[in-house]
């Protein structure tokens, strides 16, 4: 481990403050009780991040059924990237103070609450608070599903087994169009919320079963001014990215968000940097001070960005550039998303024998490409081209997201599993309102500038979906010049 990381680890016995701590009641600790636990985490994970990019074909639907405009019927996608980016600083706090079996309950129950909302409200006013409880129980349930993991999983087989939560983290977003397409087309949209409720229900009851973890719980203080500058901090960002594209409209609300939530962020680090010396901090930003988890996080930043801003960027060629109907479309993007889903364990197995670099490197490459392939889109192009082209991205995508996630969490000394789940889960949360904000900002300006010069308005979204990827493969770029850094974990770290 470099000496700077030793020093990470070190100051995390020198400084925390020891505090009373109870022991959880113990549970299954062989490796198919510990199978169980981590199979019911990933399936409620699952079903949650499913969630997220769920409604991204069935928005003009919801747009008619409620009669509001497409700046409003956004707020149901926003509304949820915002509430995740507001409660997962904080559990890292909540890790501690609360056993597995009593945040999976809570997640669960606050999930389900939100989808029986969904499934049956009459208005916007009544769906978007479903979708903020929705995003309430997410937020918990992934920094849940990784800290189980590095605490019960030897290093040895880490790889693999967050090959298959990289399913859940990468994949789920990436086949939730198919998913709500193929339903809402045959079904409604209401359905979509039905059939994900019975697999809840499923999932709370599968936990309630398994999970018996082990461990200590700590009776952790709660800064309540840290969780007002994480809201406004953390919130902020994600509201000023996501609402970015109405500047083009002469709204100024998205700056002065941003710089809201840039000047409480810059507070929240500092309190941070000072309750952490005594074990207080909401989020212990300690982790930042780990090269592979600082490397490891630009470039999964530059994956999450990517890989929301493509999928809410090609259903709008598709439907708009093309005339693709809803259910065409999500089809289109299933093949994506299954590659992804297929190779991510794979990589994790080739992760565990050979280390990160032979997958980063060559994965970085391929997520560039594909972007830059993506931006060459026009109005002839036929559907199994738009096809592979999603497909090498998503390759590039499996074969990042899976070492990466494993090598940055596994390289925290065990205090900060929680913590570093916590930064990794918000940080993606903001990749995501970043990368779907200036990827439709890209193509927004590009179809704007294209319909001014006497384009119709299939050919003007052509033009503006090019735009959008070239920017998208700059990003792409900068996983490219980040991978070599990436260092291979030692024997005993």
């Amino acid at each position: 481990m470099p000496s700077s990381d030793k020093k990470v680890s070190m100051s995390i016995v020198d400084n925390r403050e020891q505090l009373p701590t109870k022991k959880r009641p113990a549970g299954p600790d062989s490796a198919r009780g510990i199978a169980l636990v981590i199979g019911a985490l990933a399936v409620s994970a699952l079903i949650m991040i499913l969630n997220e990019t769920v409604l991204s074909v069935v928005l003009p639907q919801l747009m008619g059924d409620f009669g509001v405009s497409a700046t409003t019927i956004q707020w149901l996608t926003t509304g949820f990237m915002l509430t995740m980016a507001v409660v997962i600083p904080t559990t890292g706090f909540l890790l501690q103070r609360f056993t597995p079996r009593t945040l999976f309950t809570a997640a669960l129950l606050l999930f389900i609450a939100g989808t029986v909302l969904a499934t049956v409200a009459p208005s916007f006013a009544v769906m978007l608070p479903a979708r903020v409880i929705q995003a309430c129980g997410t937020a918990i349930i992934l920094p849940l599903l990784m800290t189980t993991t590095l605490t019960s999983v030897p290093v040895a087989h880490r790889g693999t087994v967050m090959g298959l939560n990289s399913v859940v983290i990468s994949v789920a977003p990436a086949v939730g169009p198919t998913v709500s397409g193929v339903i809402a087309d045959s079904l409604g949209w209401r359905w979509v919320f039905g059939l994900m409720l019975v697999v809840a229900v499923l999932a709370l009851v599968l936990g309630l079963f398994c999970i018996r973890t082990s461990g200590e719980t700590r009776k952790a203080p709660l800064d309540v001014f840290s969780v007002l500058l994480s809201v406004i901090g953390f919130g902020g960002l994600v509201h000023g990215l996501s609402s970015i594209s109405t500047l083009l409209e002469g709204d100024r609300m998205p700056v002065l968000t941003l710089v809201a939530g840039l000047a409480a962020l810059a507070v929240f680090v500092v309190r941070q940097t000072g309750l952490q010396k005594t074990g207080k901090a909401l989020l212990d930003l300690r982790p930042f001070g780990v090269h592979n988890f600082r490397v490891s996080l630009v470039v999964v930043f530059v994956c999450m960005a990517t890989m929301l801003g493509t999928v809410m960027v090609l259903p709008l060629y598709l439907q708009n550039g093309l005339g693709v109907g809803v259910l065409t479309t999500g089809l289109l993007l299933l093949p994506g998303g299954l590659v992804q889903g297929v190779l991510s364990p794979l990589f994790g197995r080739v992760y565990d024998a050979v280390g990160p670099r032979p997958l980063v490197i060559p994965g970085a490459f391929l997520l560039a490409g594909g972007q830059w392939w993506l931006s060459m889109l026009d109005g002839d192009t036929g559907l199994g081209t738009v096809v592979a082209m999603h497909v090498v991205f998503c390759i590039g995508m499996a074969m990042l997201m899976t070492p990466l996630m494993t090598l940055s969490l596994s390289s925290l000394p065990r205090d900060l599993y929680g913590h570093g789940s916590a930064i990794v889960n918000t940080l993606q949360q903001l990749a995501g309102a970043a990368g779907t904000a200036v990827l439709i900002a890209a193509m927004s300006i590009g179809a704007a500038a294209a319909a001014g010069s006497g384009a119709g308005s299939a050919a003007a979204q052509v033009l503006g979906t090019q735009d959008a990827f070239v920017v998208g493969g700059v990003l792409g770029l900068v996983a490219v010049v980040c991978a070599p850094f990436v260092r291979r974990l030692r024997t005993g770290d």
